[in-house]
């Protein structure tokens, strides 16, 4: 890349500092990484017009790119499967810091690779050597950028040597390539495994992340069951997609009946399911305690995942500058513990009488 000039504005800035543009920051793991307790996930992000099935067109997702940096949401998580596997979430982002190079320094980026892309052959997936250094390749150009800053394994490889997988990772973070390095949808026995691993090559292919499904209502799915708590234990940051439990824990399913296509549960058919009388039941006490205490639900339900021991950073997606706002507050939340205690009873309390009838 060319070589940015120094803005004068920055000349006097802090040795150190937690925070950046209000926004708190918090370690990634063992690492020396600190993240915003905010990101942004660009699941949605893509080109609605191919068919690539995204939800936020170029123009959005600009916008909430920009409202983003000004926000000190700065950590920032895609895939190059997401949309169909079109690799259309990284371009968006690609086209941004094209145009805004001047940010990239002070966003970190995650992005993932596992699944196939850029071709049809066996050969095009999984965490095999020739398929690590191919997407690795195929992402960079994509986004636009010279190095990622935490590389994620999208699934666990049972097929590759893990030797092989990490030994490539090795030498991608010696390269300068890659700088980090996290796994996706694991396992306690797949987390024990890295971590063994890493302990018998060298500590640059350490796990410092792993992102599994969790949200406070439903916890972790079932298929990674115990892997927040041996992440916690173990000093890998545990960070939680779909912790809004893909829009659930928002104002917007408080009325269900006035909800139609354009929502997400929807529009996947799934509202019914997962709405159920004692989701419902947790979502007005939730609710409660959210407008008691001046905030919106999806705000309360992001700083209480963020007080939880050994919890990562959050990623929601957003589809607008409103959303993201609206989260970028929750990031600056500190519940007090008789907030914490609230909470906690309102999840664990039995559905009452008067909430069946």
């Amino acid at each position: 890349m060319d070589m940015i000039e120094p803005d004068p504005s920055l000349y006097r800035v802090p040795y150190m500092t937690n925070e950046y543009l209000g926004m708190p920051y918090r370690q990634l793991g063992n690492s020396g990484l600190r993240v915003s307790n905010i990101g942004l996930g660009t699941y949605k992000f893509g080109f609605p017009e191919t068919g690539d099935n995204s939800r936020v067109g170029e123009k959005d997702a600009y916008k909430i790119l920009d409202a983003a940096a000004e926000l000190g949401v700065t950590f920032w998580d895609t895939a190059n499967r997401y949309n169909e596997g079109s690799g259309n979430s990284e371009r968006i982002l690609g086209r941004w810091f094209k145009a805004n190079p001047r940010e990239r320094r002070n966003i970190v980026l995650a992005t993932k690779i596992f699944g196939g892309m850029d071709g049809r052959t066996p050969n095009h997936g999984g965490a095999s050597r020739g398929n690590i250094l191919d997407s690795v390749d195929a992402c960079l150009s994509r986004l636009q950028v010279d190095t990622i800053d935490l590389l994620y394994f999208h699934r666990i490889d049972t097929l590759t040597p893990i030797e092989e997988s990490l030994t490539t990772i090795e030498d991608l973070v010696s390269r300068g390539i890659v700088r980090y390095f996290a796994i996706s949808g694991a396992t306690v026995s797949q987390l024990r495994m890295y971590q063994a691993g890493e302990q018998q090559l060298s500590p640059r292919c350490r796990v410092v992340a792993v992102q599994n499904q969790y949200d406070i209502i439903n916890g972790e799915n079932t298929d990674w069951a115990g892997a927040y708590q041996y992440a916690a234990d173990h000093g890998i940051s545990f960070i939680g997609f779909f912790p809004l439990a893909r829009g659930l824990l928002t104002d917007r399913y408080l009325s269900p009946d006035r909800c139609g296509a354009g929502d997400r549960l929807v529009d996947e058919g799934t509202l019914q399911e997962d709405l159920s009388p004692r989701v419902t039941s947790i979502l007005k006490r939730l609710a409660g305690l959210a407008q008691e205490w001046g905030m919106e639900l999806s705000q309360l339900t992001l700083s209480y995942m963020l007080s939880l021991p050994g919890m990562g950073p959050v990623i929601p997606g957003c589809s607008s500058v409103a959303q993201l706002t609206s989260n970028a507050r929750a990031g600056t939340i500190q519940l007090e513990p008789g907030q914490i205690v609230k909470i906690q009873t309102a999840l664990e309390a039995p559905q009452s009488s008067e909430e069946r009838n």
